[in-house]
């Protein structure tokens, strides 16, 4: 009895190895997530901290970072990336569970009972004695079942979870291409933000020259006292102007500091120097045929319709015969009855017949259809909505382009203009008010240039988002 024990045992410890062999080597693949780097190592470690001292969310230090660094980490501490790498996880873990409906189960039941019962003592008692010696048994049941025909019910479950598998796939590729994005975007208004307080300081810087020459002016007895006036409002406004900008710039900072899941005390800067992102060689037709390619929301609701596809086929498996094959092995052994142990064996083939269940299966069917259809329409709808953002940002960017090239020119000439003011200015030949004007005009060129380099690369980064080629 012990040797059947021991053999049961190593039986199924064997079929239960080998089966998990085959899950992890054969039909699952391993997770690989790539490893984001940083040199930044002030993040938010604690998710849940509550600061509850003024000290704790003071601004101790400001780290300079380029476009690089700051997307790198906002792909690191991006808490709704960590939660679509999880549903990935899960995703993955159900689609495993699905693959065990491929093996047999194995079951394996024992018991060792000492009892002793009523009614044959009542019964031995009759003869005139008392059988007061309990019973001692054990018993083993080994049972295997395995499903030969589930009329495409398993096939279309294990088909369903991949697609889930590859939907989860696809938001997590979305989610680091937005974040992405995101990230760019706020980097680039940093920048305007900071382009701008070093516009207004080199304004307001002329503006007091401005307002000294003024001075020297009405001190020489060549001047009036109208044009200190006029250059005293205009340093007061370009002072505000300039207040303003750096109100500007710690926003941006803050608000690229929160994206990026920074520590509470640490603040940001930007250090890349304002210049063009790169140059677009691609026609507008040409992208938006790789946008069409490339942009993984498409996909995504072809594996929905996929998935609806494969629920619809489960739902009507149910109305169709189940086959499974069904053995039973059992040992039983009655201690001290001087016989030796027993066992027995079962085979059989079982079969079910789903003949009524009210039309609940095929109203599943019926939801999973309209499911289809849905799928379709979104799939159609952005479609059509990338398009019109590929075509709108070729746009943006071409028209930038020609910005960038008119604002150039835009400002040498105010900087010339600005340099003949003041020369005229001082030999009195012009007034205060040509320079005033000389002056805001080279601040706004300035402005304007910015404005057009930050817009073609907001553009650029639309499209590079686009047509972001993908691992298949």
């Amino acid at each position: 009895m012990k040797v059947t024990f021991i053999i049961i045992k190593i039986v199924y410890h064997t079929i239960l190895l080998y089966c998990s062999w085959l899950m992890t080597g054969k039909f699952i693949s391993q997770p690989v997530f790539a490893q984001v780097s940083s040199t930044l190592t002030q993040s938010q470690a604690n998710p849940l901290k509550f600061p509850t001292k003024p000290e704790e969310v003071k601004i101790l230090q400001t780290e300079v970072i380029t476009l690089t660094q700051a997307i790198e980490i906002g792909l690191r501490n991006n808490i709704d990336l960590q939660i679509s790498i999880l549903e990935l996880e899960r995703s993955r873990s159900a689609l495993r569970q699905v693959q065990a409906g491929l093996f047999p189960t194995l079951n394996l039941n024992s018991n060792i009972a000492r009892s002793q019962s009523a009614s044959n003592q009542l019964a031995t008692s009759s003869f005139g004695r008392l059988n007061d010696n309990p019973a001692t048994a054990f018993s083993a049941d080994l049972q295997l079942q395995y499903q030969l025909y589930t009329s495409g019910n398993r096939t279309a479950a294990i088909a369903g979870a991949e697609e889930q598998v590859r939907e989860s796939e696809l938001d997590v590729e979305t989610q680091s291409e937005t974040i992405t994005l995101n990230v760019k975007l706020e980097y680039y208004n940093l920048q305007a933000s900071s382009e701008q307080v070093r516009i207004n300081q080199s304004a307001l810087i002329n503006a007091q020259a401005s307002l000294r020459d003024a001075v020297a002016q009405e001190k020489a007895g060549v001047g009036t006292r109208f044009d200190v006036l006029r250059s005293q409002v205009n340093v007061a406004n370009t002072q505000q102007l300039l207040n303003n900008a750096l109100s500007e710039q710690q926003i941006a900072r803050r608000r690229l500091a929160n994206l990026l899941n920074l520590s509470q005390s640490l603040n940001i800067s930007a250090s890349d120097p304002v210049k063009l992102a790169g140059v677009w060689n691609q026609t507008v037709e040409e992208t938006i045929i790789l946008a069409f390619q490339n942009r993984p929301e498409l996909p995504k609701f072809i594996a929905q319709r996929n998935i609806s596809i494969q629920r619809r086929r489960q739902a009507l498996s149910q109305l169709e015969p189940q086959i499974s094959l069904v053995a039973s092995y059992s040992l039983l052994d009655q201690f001290n009855d001087n016989n030796s142990v027993t066992d027995g064996y079962s085979l059989g083939v079982q079969a079910s017949l789903n003949l009524f269940d009210g039309g609940a299966a095929r109203a599943r069917a019926a939801q999973e259809k309209a499911n289809i259809t849905i799928a379709e329409g979104n799939f159609a709808k952005q479609r059509e909505q990338i398009r019109f953002d590929v075509e709108q940002q070729y746009t943006q960017l071409q028209s930038n382009l020609t910005n960038i090239q008119t604002t150039d020119l835009a400002l040498q000439q105010a900087k010339e203009a600005l340099r003949l003011a003041r020369l005229r200015f001082q030999a009195g030949v012009g007034t205060q008010t040509d320079v005033i004007a000389a002056e805001n005009d080279l601040t706004r060129a300035e402005s304007d240039r910015v404005t057009a380099i930050l817009n073609y690369n907001r553009a650029f980064a639309f499209l590079q988002r686009a047509i972001t080629a993908r691992v298949r």
